[in-house]
């Protein structure tokens, strides 16, 4: 993906997450190391928090809906809860008022779980709520697929290796 090409291949979508797998494991280890100091009610609080706003409503606004439509409210508030701008200025806050703490390893837990476990990023207003295929998206990834292998037999036949 760059500026102009707004868009993942199977490849740098399975690369992405594995960055985001690599930050869930540094948090989870700092917090597996930090067992003992952890105030696990704040944690859990904080983990849940997340979904408790950002992501369960429109799920539910999707699952009561016919045809699935909710609206872009929903999106806004999943997004807003699912940032990680967001959720540095919650611990950031927290840390002014009440001082630092490990149980603040579970907002990036989740965001990082959320991305490298479950592949979910952000959500734009013209997909489903909840994760489906969009018409156009597989017409252009055949389409793309299929530009990809005729520009890989190219290569071959001009003696090249393809990339």
């Amino acid at each position: 993906m760059d500026a102009k090409n707004l868009f993942e291949t199977p490849v740098t979508y399975r690369l992405v997450r594995l960055e985001y797998a690599v930050g869930l494991a540094v948090a989870a280890g700092l917090l597996l190391a930090h067992l003992g100091e952890v105030r696990w009610g704040v944690a859990a609080g904080l983990f849940v928090y997340i979904d408790l706003i950002g992501y369960i409503p429109g799920a539910i606004a999707h699952h009561k809906s016919p045809g699935g439509r909710v609206p872009q409210a929903y999106y806004v508030l999943y997004n807003v809860m699912h940032s990680l701008a967001t959720q540095t200025l919650v611990a950031l806050a927290w840390i002014w008022l009440f001082g630092a703490e490990w149980a603040l390893l579970a907002l990036p837990i989740h965001l990082f779980g959320d991305r490298a476990v479950f592949g979910n990023f952000l959500k734009p207003f013209g997909v489903s709520f909840e994760p489906v295929a969009h018409p156009a998206y597989q017409r252009f990834s055949g389409e793309y697929a299929a530009g990809t292998t005729d520009r890989k037999r190219h290569i071959v036949r001009l003696g090249a290796r393809p990339s």
